[in-house]
Protein backbone atom coordinates (compact mmCIF):
# COMPACT_ATOMS: atom_id res chain seq x y z
CA UNK A 1 0.00 0.00 0.00
CA UNK A 2 1.23 3.40 -0.87
CA UNK A 3 1.90 5.51 1.97
CA UNK A 4 1.57 9.55 0.86
CA UNK A 5 4.48 11.77 1.75
CA UNK A 6 3.58 14.43 4.10
CA UNK A 7 3.09 17.40 2.23
CA UNK A 8 6.63 19.98 1.82
CA UNK A 9 6.24 23.46 1.69
CA UNK A 10 6.79 25.36 -1.86
CA UNK A 11 9.24 27.52 -2.91
CA UNK A 12 8.15 30.00 -5.11
CA UNK A 13 11.29 30.53 -6.88
CA UNK A 14 11.41 26.57 -7.41
CA UNK A 15 7.72 25.07 -7.58
CA UNK A 16 9.07 21.99 -9.67
CA UNK A 17 12.08 21.64 -7.02
CA UNK A 18 14.37 21.54 -9.70
CA UNK A 19 17.33 22.20 -6.50
CA UNK A 20 16.51 18.07 -6.55
CA UNK A 21 18.09 17.61 -9.95
CA UNK A 22 21.63 18.36 -8.37
CA UNK A 23 23.73 16.18 -6.77
CA UNK A 24 25.23 17.54 -3.67
CA UNK A 25 28.68 18.36 -5.25
CA UNK A 26 27.13 20.95 -8.04
CA UNK A 27 24.68 22.53 -5.14
CA UNK A 28 27.85 23.29 -3.41
CA UNK A 29 29.45 24.69 -6.23
CA UNK A 30 25.82 26.67 -6.98
CA UNK A 31 25.97 27.91 -3.04
CA UNK A 32 29.90 28.95 -3.40
CA UNK A 33 29.33 30.99 -6.53
CA UNK A 34 26.30 32.82 -5.13
CA UNK A 35 27.99 33.63 -2.00
CA UNK A 36 30.97 35.20 -3.63
CA UNK A 37 29.12 36.73 -6.30
CA UNK A 38 26.51 38.47 -3.18
CA UNK A 39 29.45 39.27 -0.38
CA UNK A 40 31.91 40.46 -3.51
CA UNK A 41 30.09 42.37 -6.62
CA UNK A 42 25.79 42.67 -5.44
CA UNK A 43 26.49 45.58 -3.39
CA UNK A 44 28.72 47.23 -5.91
CA UNK A 45 26.94 46.58 -9.08
CA UNK A 46 24.31 48.92 -9.55
CA UNK A 47 27.14 51.64 -9.00
CA UNK A 48 29.46 49.97 -11.22
CA UNK A 49 26.71 49.70 -14.32
CA UNK A 50 25.80 53.20 -13.66
CA UNK A 51 29.06 54.67 -13.94
CA UNK A 52 29.89 52.43 -16.56
CA UNK A 53 32.83 50.78 -15.13
CA UNK A 54 34.05 47.93 -12.79
CA UNK A 55 35.84 49.19 -9.47
CA UNK A 56 39.51 46.87 -9.15
CA UNK A 57 38.87 44.57 -12.04
CA UNK A 58 42.12 42.67 -12.04
CA UNK A 59 41.72 42.55 -8.22
CA UNK A 60 38.01 41.07 -8.87
CA UNK A 61 39.68 38.68 -11.64
CA UNK A 62 42.51 37.23 -9.19
CA UNK A 63 38.86 36.25 -6.54
CA UNK A 64 37.11 34.82 -9.86
CA UNK A 65 40.43 32.73 -10.20
CA UNK A 66 41.29 31.88 -6.55
CA UNK A 67 37.73 30.77 -6.53
CA UNK A 68 38.15 28.31 -9.42
CA UNK A 69 35.58 29.85 -11.81
CA UNK A 70 38.19 30.58 -15.00
CA UNK A 71 38.52 28.23 -17.03
CA UNK A 72 36.82 25.89 -14.76
CA UNK A 73 35.43 23.05 -17.14
CA UNK A 74 38.90 22.81 -19.00
CA UNK A 75 41.70 20.35 -17.44
CA UNK A 76 45.11 20.63 -16.57
CA UNK A 77 47.30 23.77 -16.36
CA UNK A 78 45.90 24.76 -13.59
CA UNK A 79 42.26 24.60 -14.59
CA UNK A 80 39.52 22.97 -12.26
CA UNK A 81 38.16 20.47 -14.49
CA UNK A 82 34.80 20.50 -13.27
CA UNK A 83 31.53 19.55 -15.75
CA UNK A 84 29.54 21.26 -17.68
CA UNK A 85 26.77 21.30 -14.92
CA UNK A 86 29.28 22.74 -12.89
CA UNK A 87 30.20 25.60 -15.13
CA UNK A 88 26.54 26.15 -16.31
CA UNK A 89 25.24 26.85 -12.40
CA UNK A 90 28.60 28.92 -12.27
CA UNK A 91 26.85 31.06 -14.71
CA UNK A 92 23.82 31.50 -13.48
CA UNK A 93 24.43 32.41 -10.44
CA UNK A 94 27.34 34.87 -12.00
CA UNK A 95 24.86 36.09 -15.03
CA UNK A 96 22.07 36.79 -11.56
CA UNK A 97 24.33 39.24 -10.51
CA UNK A 98 24.61 41.01 -13.46
CA UNK A 99 25.51 39.64 -17.23
CA UNK A 100 28.94 41.71 -17.22
CA UNK A 101 30.32 39.66 -14.39
CA UNK A 102 29.45 36.05 -16.49
CA UNK A 103 30.94 37.82 -19.10
CA UNK A 104 33.81 38.21 -18.11
CA UNK A 105 34.73 34.95 -16.90
CA UNK A 106 32.86 33.39 -19.69
CA UNK A 107 35.31 34.96 -22.13
CA UNK A 108 38.59 34.55 -20.55
CA UNK A 109 37.03 30.77 -19.82
CA UNK A 110 35.50 29.63 -22.59
CA UNK A 111 36.73 31.66 -25.45
CA UNK A 112 40.44 32.62 -24.86
CA UNK A 113 41.56 30.05 -22.69
CA UNK A 114 39.16 27.13 -24.89
CA UNK A 115 40.80 28.87 -28.04
CA UNK A 116 44.28 28.06 -26.30
CA UNK A 117 43.33 24.44 -24.78
CA UNK A 118 41.55 23.11 -27.83
CA UNK A 119 44.35 23.97 -30.52
CA UNK A 120 47.33 25.72 -28.65
CA UNK A 121 50.88 24.34 -28.61
CA UNK A 122 52.35 23.57 -25.65
CA UNK A 123 54.42 25.69 -25.16
CA UNK A 124 51.62 28.55 -25.39
CA UNK A 125 49.18 26.11 -22.73
CA UNK A 126 51.68 26.51 -20.15
CA UNK A 127 52.45 29.68 -20.93
CA UNK A 128 49.55 31.30 -20.69
CA UNK A 129 46.61 29.03 -19.29
CA UNK A 130 48.13 28.78 -15.45
CA UNK A 131 48.13 32.37 -15.55
CA UNK A 132 44.63 32.83 -16.89
CA UNK A 133 43.17 30.33 -14.52
CA UNK A 134 44.59 31.64 -11.80
CA UNK A 135 43.61 35.65 -12.76
CA UNK A 136 46.64 36.61 -12.87
CA UNK A 137 46.40 37.84 -16.47
CA UNK A 138 43.29 38.72 -18.97
CA UNK A 139 42.35 37.25 -21.73
CA UNK A 140 39.88 38.55 -24.65
CA UNK A 141 39.34 37.01 -28.25
CA UNK A 142 39.12 38.84 -31.48
CA UNK A 143 36.89 37.77 -34.06
CA UNK A 144 33.82 40.49 -34.93
CA UNK A 145 34.96 42.91 -36.95
CA UNK A 146 33.40 46.80 -37.61
CA UNK A 147 31.90 44.66 -41.20
CA UNK A 148 31.66 40.98 -40.11
CA UNK A 149 30.06 39.61 -37.24
CA UNK A 150 26.99 36.99 -38.26
CA UNK A 151 29.60 36.47 -40.97
CA UNK A 152 33.11 35.76 -39.80
CA UNK A 153 34.24 34.22 -43.43
CA UNK A 154 34.38 38.40 -44.25
CA UNK A 155 36.68 39.38 -41.96
CA UNK A 156 39.42 41.68 -43.50
CA UNK A 157 42.21 41.07 -40.46
CA UNK A 158 44.82 39.54 -42.35
CA UNK A 159 48.00 37.92 -41.18
CA UNK A 160 51.23 37.55 -43.47
CA UNK A 161 54.57 35.35 -43.77
CA UNK A 162 57.66 37.43 -42.97
CA UNK A 163 60.10 35.51 -43.16
CA UNK A 164 59.65 32.83 -39.80
CA UNK A 165 57.26 35.65 -38.41
CA UNK A 166 53.78 36.96 -39.37
CA UNK A 167 52.43 40.54 -40.08
CA UNK A 168 48.47 40.76 -38.84
CA UNK A 169 46.87 44.00 -39.92
CA UNK A 170 43.09 44.81 -39.42
CA UNK A 171 40.90 46.24 -36.74
CA UNK A 172 38.14 43.90 -34.00
CA UNK A 173 35.14 45.04 -32.77
CA UNK A 174 32.94 44.49 -29.87
CA UNK A 175 35.75 42.51 -27.73
CA UNK A 176 35.05 42.00 -23.99
CA UNK A 177 37.90 42.37 -21.68
CA UNK A 178 39.92 44.19 -24.82
CA UNK A 179 41.46 47.14 -23.01
CA UNK A 180 42.44 45.51 -19.76
CA UNK A 181 43.84 42.27 -21.72
CA UNK A 182 47.18 40.55 -20.81
CA UNK A 183 46.62 38.10 -23.96
CA UNK A 184 44.00 38.32 -26.92
CA UNK A 185 43.09 35.38 -29.62
CA UNK A 186 43.19 36.75 -32.65
CA UNK A 187 41.68 34.89 -35.62
CA UNK A 188 42.66 36.10 -39.21
CA UNK A 189 42.63 35.11 -43.02
CA UNK A 190 45.91 33.67 -44.25
CA UNK A 191 46.81 31.88 -47.55
CA UNK A 192 46.17 28.89 -46.06
CA UNK A 193 42.58 29.87 -44.58
CA UNK A 194 41.25 31.77 -41.01
CA UNK A 195 43.99 30.98 -38.27
CA UNK A 196 44.28 31.87 -34.94
CA UNK A 197 47.34 34.13 -33.12
CA UNK A 198 48.04 34.36 -29.57
CA UNK A 199 48.96 37.95 -29.24
CA UNK A 200 50.06 39.08 -26.18
CA UNK A 201 48.80 42.74 -25.85
CA UNK A 202 52.06 44.68 -25.13
CA UNK A 203 52.95 43.73 -28.66
CA UNK A 204 54.29 47.03 -30.13
CA UNK A 205 51.44 48.10 -32.94
CA UNK A 206 48.56 46.38 -30.89
CA UNK A 207 46.37 49.16 -28.97
CA UNK A 208 42.42 48.24 -27.82
CA UNK A 209 40.38 51.33 -27.42
CA UNK A 210 37.60 50.96 -25.30
CA UNK A 211 33.94 51.24 -26.67
CA UNK A 212 32.22 54.42 -24.56
CA UNK A 213 28.56 55.36 -24.46
CA UNK A 214 27.02 51.75 -24.25
CA UNK A 215 23.68 51.53 -22.56
CA UNK A 216 24.31 47.94 -22.20
CA UNK A 217 26.74 45.61 -20.91
CA UNK A 218 28.15 48.76 -18.78
CA UNK A 219 29.31 47.06 -16.16
CA UNK A 220 31.93 44.98 -18.66
CA UNK A 221 35.16 46.17 -20.36
CA UNK A 222 34.55 46.56 -23.82
CA UNK A 223 37.24 47.34 -26.68
CA UNK A 224 37.74 47.77 -30.19
CA UNK A 225 41.15 45.87 -31.22
CA UNK A 226 43.68 47.75 -34.00
CA UNK A 227 46.09 45.14 -35.36
CA UNK A 228 49.14 48.10 -36.72
CA UNK A 229 50.89 45.92 -38.86
CA UNK A 230 52.26 43.86 -35.28
CA UNK A 231 55.00 41.13 -36.14
CA UNK A 232 54.45 37.81 -34.16
CA UNK A 233 56.81 35.05 -34.29
CA UNK A 234 56.13 31.91 -35.97
CA UNK A 235 54.87 29.91 -32.76
CA UNK A 236 52.02 32.71 -32.04
CA UNK A 237 50.02 30.96 -34.00
CA UNK A 238 47.32 28.09 -33.06
CA UNK A 239 48.82 24.87 -34.53
CA UNK A 240 45.78 22.31 -34.04
CA UNK A 241 43.21 24.36 -36.08
CA UNK A 242 42.61 26.40 -39.84
CA UNK A 243 39.20 27.40 -41.10
CA UNK A 244 36.47 28.45 -38.87
CA UNK A 245 36.13 25.58 -36.97
CA UNK A 246 38.26 27.00 -34.88
CA UNK A 247 36.43 30.31 -33.48
CA UNK A 248 33.19 28.38 -34.23
CA UNK A 249 33.93 26.06 -31.56
CA UNK A 250 35.03 28.30 -29.10
CA UNK A 251 31.98 30.27 -29.44
CA UNK A 252 30.17 27.08 -28.86
CA UNK A 253 31.48 26.61 -25.67
CA UNK A 254 30.39 30.40 -24.46
CA UNK A 255 26.72 29.85 -26.03
CA UNK A 256 26.24 26.92 -24.07
CA UNK A 257 27.11 29.17 -21.15
CA UNK A 258 24.72 32.19 -21.73
CA UNK A 259 22.29 29.17 -21.94
CA UNK A 260 22.64 28.85 -17.97
CA UNK A 261 23.46 32.86 -17.45
CA UNK A 262 20.78 34.21 -19.30
CA UNK A 263 17.85 31.98 -16.53
CA UNK A 264 20.10 33.93 -13.64
CA UNK A 265 19.44 37.54 -15.18
CA UNK A 266 15.73 36.27 -15.51
CA UNK A 267 15.55 34.81 -12.12
CA UNK A 268 16.16 37.92 -10.04
CA UNK A 269 13.80 39.80 -12.30
CA UNK A 270 11.53 37.25 -11.35
CA UNK A 271 12.31 37.26 -7.47
CA UNK A 272 12.31 40.84 -7.95
CA UNK A 273 8.90 41.17 -9.13
CA UNK A 274 7.46 38.68 -6.73
CA UNK A 275 8.29 40.25 -4.19
CA UNK A 276 7.40 43.87 -4.95
CA UNK A 277 4.18 42.44 -5.97
CA UNK A 278 4.02 41.18 -2.29
CA UNK A 279 4.69 44.26 -1.01
CA UNK A 280 3.32 47.21 -2.61
CA UNK A 281 -0.45 48.23 -2.08
CA UNK A 282 -2.73 49.54 -3.91
CA UNK A 283 -6.49 49.40 -3.53
CA UNK A 284 -5.94 48.64 0.33
CA UNK A 285 -4.37 45.39 -1.39
CA UNK A 286 -0.97 43.91 -2.43
CA UNK A 287 -0.94 43.81 -6.38
CA UNK A 288 -0.16 40.41 -5.97
CA UNK A 289 -3.78 39.57 -4.59
CA UNK A 290 -4.88 40.63 -8.74
CA UNK A 291 -5.79 38.19 -11.15
CA UNK A 292 -3.54 40.28 -14.14
CA UNK A 293 -0.75 40.20 -11.76
CA UNK A 294 -0.44 36.98 -10.85
CA UNK A 295 -0.84 36.20 -14.81
CA UNK A 296 2.01 37.88 -15.48
CA UNK A 297 3.88 36.13 -12.45
CA UNK A 298 3.10 32.70 -13.50
CA UNK A 299 4.19 33.14 -16.59
CA UNK A 300 7.64 34.21 -15.85
CA UNK A 301 7.71 31.21 -13.23
CA UNK A 302 7.18 29.11 -15.90
CA UNK A 303 9.12 30.69 -18.45
CA UNK A 304 12.08 30.27 -16.16
CA UNK A 305 11.37 26.89 -15.12
CA UNK A 306 11.17 25.56 -18.51
CA UNK A 307 14.68 27.54 -19.78
CA UNK A 308 16.74 26.09 -16.68
CA UNK A 309 15.38 22.91 -17.55
CA UNK A 310 16.39 23.45 -20.86
CA UNK A 311 19.61 24.54 -19.55
CA UNK A 312 20.13 21.70 -17.45
CA UNK A 313 19.99 18.63 -20.17
CA UNK A 314 21.84 20.29 -22.53
CA UNK A 315 24.43 20.27 -19.30
CA UNK A 316 23.81 16.42 -18.72
CA UNK A 317 23.89 15.59 -22.19
CA UNK A 318 26.87 17.64 -22.69
CA UNK A 319 28.58 15.84 -19.99
CA UNK A 320 27.32 13.06 -21.25
CA UNK A 321 28.78 12.95 -25.30
CA UNK A 322 28.64 16.34 -26.33
CA UNK A 323 26.50 18.80 -28.13
CA UNK A 324 26.12 19.27 -31.52
CA UNK A 325 25.97 23.43 -32.77
CA UNK A 326 21.76 23.39 -33.27
CA UNK A 327 21.47 22.12 -29.46
CA UNK A 328 23.34 25.12 -28.01
CA UNK A 329 21.86 27.28 -30.40
CA UNK A 330 18.02 25.41 -28.85
CA UNK A 331 19.63 27.08 -25.53
CA UNK A 332 21.06 30.16 -26.48
CA UNK A 333 18.33 31.55 -28.33
CA UNK A 334 15.33 30.41 -25.91
CA UNK A 335 16.47 31.32 -23.09
CA UNK A 336 17.68 34.50 -24.17
CA UNK A 337 14.68 35.16 -25.41
CA UNK A 338 12.69 33.98 -22.66
CA UNK A 339 14.99 35.46 -20.04
CA UNK A 340 14.42 38.87 -22.49
CA UNK A 341 10.84 38.60 -21.95
CA UNK A 342 10.57 37.97 -17.97
CA UNK A 343 12.73 40.97 -17.67
CA UNK A 344 10.35 43.53 -19.65
CA UNK A 345 7.08 41.81 -17.83
CA UNK A 346 9.06 42.23 -14.39
CA UNK A 347 9.25 45.61 -15.30
CA UNK A 348 5.53 46.26 -15.78
CA UNK A 349 4.90 44.82 -12.16
CA UNK A 350 7.29 47.35 -10.67
CA UNK A 351 5.97 49.94 -12.64
CA UNK A 352 7.74 52.96 -12.72
CA UNK A 353 10.19 51.99 -9.83
CA UNK A 354 11.34 48.97 -12.91
CA UNK A 355 13.22 52.12 -14.52
CA UNK A 356 15.14 52.63 -11.36
CA UNK A 357 18.70 51.01 -10.46
CA UNK A 358 17.41 50.63 -6.91
CA UNK A 359 16.06 47.53 -7.90
CA UNK A 360 18.07 45.09 -10.89
CA UNK A 361 15.43 44.65 -13.36
CA UNK A 362 16.18 47.58 -16.25
CA UNK A 363 19.82 46.33 -15.73
CA UNK A 364 19.30 42.91 -16.57
CA UNK A 365 17.07 44.28 -18.98
CA UNK A 366 19.64 46.31 -20.77
CA UNK A 367 22.11 43.59 -20.35
CA UNK A 368 20.13 41.19 -21.86
CA UNK A 369 19.33 43.43 -25.16
CA UNK A 370 23.17 42.37 -25.82
CA UNK A 371 23.28 39.12 -24.73
CA UNK A 372 20.42 38.28 -27.44
CA UNK A 373 22.50 39.20 -30.15
CA UNK A 374 26.19 38.76 -29.49
CA UNK A 375 27.28 35.31 -29.98
CA UNK A 376 24.96 34.65 -32.95
CA UNK A 377 21.99 36.68 -33.28
CA UNK A 378 18.07 35.43 -33.50
CA UNK A 379 18.46 35.07 -37.16
CA UNK A 380 21.56 33.46 -36.95
CA UNK A 381 20.72 30.81 -34.48
CA UNK A 382 17.02 30.13 -36.04
CA UNK A 383 18.29 29.35 -39.39
CA UNK A 384 20.71 27.40 -37.60
CA UNK A 385 17.65 25.22 -36.27
CA UNK A 386 16.29 25.36 -39.21
CA UNK A 387 19.19 24.00 -41.12
CA UNK A 388 19.25 20.89 -38.89
CA UNK A 389 15.48 20.69 -39.20
CA UNK A 390 15.61 20.91 -43.11
CA UNK A 391 18.96 19.89 -44.05
CA UNK A 392 18.81 23.27 -46.19
CA UNK A 393 21.38 25.87 -45.21
CA UNK A 394 19.95 29.27 -46.11
CA UNK A 395 22.11 31.79 -44.88
CA UNK A 396 24.94 30.69 -47.33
Amino acid sequence: MHTPHSPRPADPLDLLELDSLLTPDERAVRDAVRTFCDRRVEPHIAEWFEQGEIKDIRGLTKELGELGLLGMHLEGYGCAGMSAVDYGLACLELEATDSGLRSLVSVQGSLAMYAIHAFGSEEQKEEWLPRLAAGTAIGCFGLTEPDSGSDPGSMRTTARRDGDDWILDGRKMWITNGSVADVAVVWARTEDGVRGFVVPTDTPGFSAPAIKHKMSLRASVTSELVLDSIRLPGSAVLPAVRGLRGPLSCLNEARYGIAWGAMGAARSSFRAALAYAGDRVQFGRPISSFQLTQAKLADMALELAKGTLLAFHLGRTKDDRGLRPEQVSYGKLNNTRAALEICRTARTVLGANGISLEYPVIRHANNLESILTYEGTVEMHTLMIGQALTGQAAFR
